[in-house]
């Protein structure tokens, strides 16, 4: 599970650098973002299930579309939300008694 994490996170950091080199190149770069887009966002939903990956998705598709937004790391925020700031239920334990 934890190199699964980590593999995340550095997919997640090239993923941001490819999307934001696309605002580095004039001209372009706007057209880029119109390929980049739908594939981040289709990237997205195959790192991270389940409803936040999808809302995930749609926010970097977004993202990649709108002008000078580039610059915004979706990928490494969406892991830091999952993996760090994300409350995870804390696990219980149940006592059984037994009589004898």
């Amino acid at each position: 599970m934890k190199n699964e994490k980590y593999k995340l996170l550095r997919q997640g950091i090239i993923f941001d650098l490819v999307g934001m080199a696309t605002m580095a190149i004039p001209i372009v770069g706007p057209v880029l973002d119109i390929v980049w887009a739908p594939f981040a966002a289709k990237k997205m939903s195959d790192m991270y299930k389940g409803t936040e990956g999808k809302i995930a998705s749609v926010l970097v598709f977004v993202e990649e579309l709108l002008p000078f937004t580039d610059v915004i790391p979706t990928f490494t925020l969406m892991w830091f939300y999952t993996f760090v700031w994300k409350k995870q239920p804390t696990p219980q334990t149940i006592q059984i008694r037994i009589n004898d």
